[in-house]
């Protein structure tokens, strides 16, 4: 780094989070969805996920998420979110706690899954960030993710741990994923190499680019797919 560059914000001292209840009291699943770069919990309500999930009639409370850059670039943030906002969560009385995020909060969530294996009850991706070019050069070279030799001892901030995570959810079967995605995002091509691993149940682009609108629309056909996985 540069003399002359500021040095990097530090972490926030306590993630940022807003809780939106289904009804009068903590509903049996909440899903945690982490906001992409330089979003807040306030932009997915400007957007119209509150009023979609209300429309839906679905039980289901919504914890929304800022995802603290700091956070992501030390790779503190997936214990941080399962100690300042998951576990928080269960103790207010949901047995189930659904992860998810959109664009650097989707690969966050990701990376919650890969350090915390088998906490969540299922993950929703909303095009997820799929990391530099060498990270998605590497995995398209060795065919797809399918056949990718991850390693285990990646750094705590290494975003192979996302990848790593989807290749082991999708192997094993046991969480429910959901990835959702515009057909026209900047991200596309890494979205196709993750999608690529999932049932076709389990996938869906839509048109549509890196924005609100297409994610709101996203967002739609995923609770369309949550609502038969939940307790009801």
């Amino acid at each position: 780094m540069s003399a002359l560059q500021p040095p990097p914000p530090p972490p926030r001292e306590r993630l940022h989070a807003v809780e939106l209840l289904a009804a009068s009291r903590p509903a049996a699943d909440a899903l945690v969805l982490l906001a992409g770069a330089y979003d807040g919990p306030q932009d997915f309500i400007a957007a119209g996920f509150a009023d979609a999930l209300r429309a839906s009639g679905l039980a289901l409370d919504l914890i929304l998420v800022e995802s603290d850059l700091a956070a992501v670039c030390d790779g503190s943030l997936p214990q941080r979110l399962q100690r300042e906002v998951v576990e928080p969560a269960r103790a207010a009385g949901r047995s189930r706690i659904h992860t998810g995020g959109i664009s650097i909060g989707g690969l966050a969530a990701l990376m919650h899954a890969d350090a915390c294996p088998g906490d969540s009850a299922g993950l929703l991706l909303f095009a997820p960030y799929p990391g530099n070019r060498l990270v998605t050069g590497e995995i398209a070279a060795a065919g797809g993710l399918a056949g990718w030799p991850a390693a285990d001892d990646y750094p705590a901030n290494d975003e192979r741990r996302g990848w790593r995570a989807l290749q082991r959810l999708a192997a094993g079967g046991d969480t429910p994923l959901w990835l959702g995605y515009g057909g026209d995002d900047r991200f596309a091509k890494g979205h196709a190499l993750m999608a690529a691993v999932l049932a076709d149940e389990a996938r869906c682009t839509l048109p549509g680019g890196h924005d609100w609108p297409t994610w709101l629309a996203l967002w739609q056909r995923a609770l369309d797919w949550l609502g038969p996985r939940l307790h009801g």
